[in-house]
């Protein structure tokens, strides 16, 4: 059986997602972040980004990791893009041409996009108040404007990235826009990402794994 180490409120989320939109089983093995823990380092200390356990599988200490019958990999996009061909179906290229474009739109979103989107999500909810960077995140969302801009124009033909149908690359973007979500202003210029975000967030795969996250504890 696949084996997903992390845990809802990371990245492994976009795993678990792909997963439940696949039908296909995974044990979650439970690891966490390091600051999400008192001592990572004490004796009954769960599973954490600093334990020697984890990372035996990820020498990067980062979650997530699979661990795919014998086959381990890091890197939650990446990871999508090989659960995806590996199990076929609508998610996955129907071709060489739509394998480029999905590859295009995941790595520009992780190059692009998340980098900026993560310290809207941080400094304007995420992080508590005192900790926050207010330029931080205008800068953040100034320099996301020209970014959200090359989606919109790209929506402007069709409801999804790749194909006509919803597929990987969606999961991929979908969850690094997720970020993003506390700077409204970035949807209003752009309808049609706010409207892309909202169908795929609408899916009852998204909307399971969602629950699931707002259920684990903080």
């Amino acid at each position: 059986m696949l084996k997903i180490y992390g845990c809802y409120r990371s990245r492994a989320s976009r795993n678990i997602w792909l997963a439940d939109e696949l039908g296909v089983p995974f044990e979650l093995i439970k690891v966490v972040q390091a600051n999400r823990v008192a001592d990572p380092a004490a004796p009954g200390a769960p599973m954490n980004t600093r334990s020697a356990a984890y990372a035996a599988v990820n020498p990067n200490r980062q979650i997530p990791a699979i661990d795919d019958e014998g086959l381990v990999l890091w890197e939650s996009l990446a990871i999508n893009l090989y659960l995806a061909r590996k199990h076929g179906g609508s998610l996955a290229a129907a071709d060489v041409r739509e394998e480029g474009e999905m590859l295009t739109w995941s790595m520009w979103a992780a190059v692009e996009v998340e980098p900026h989107s993560i310290q809207v999500l941080y400094n304007l909810v995420g992080k508590p108040p005192a900790e926050r960077d207010a330029k931080l995140a205008a800068a953040s969302i100034e320099a996301l404007r020209s970014r959200f801009a090359v989606l919109d124009a790209a929506l402007a033909t069709k409801s999804f990235l790749v194909g006509g149908r919803f597929t990987v690359a969606d999961i991929n973007v979908a969850e690094i826009f997720r970020y993003a979500m506390p700077a409204a202003e970035l949807f209003d210029a752009a309808p049609r990402v706010r409207a892309w975000l909202a169908a795929c967030q609408a899916r009852p795969a998204f909307k399971a794994m969602m629950a699931r996250r707002e259920a684990e504890p903080a």
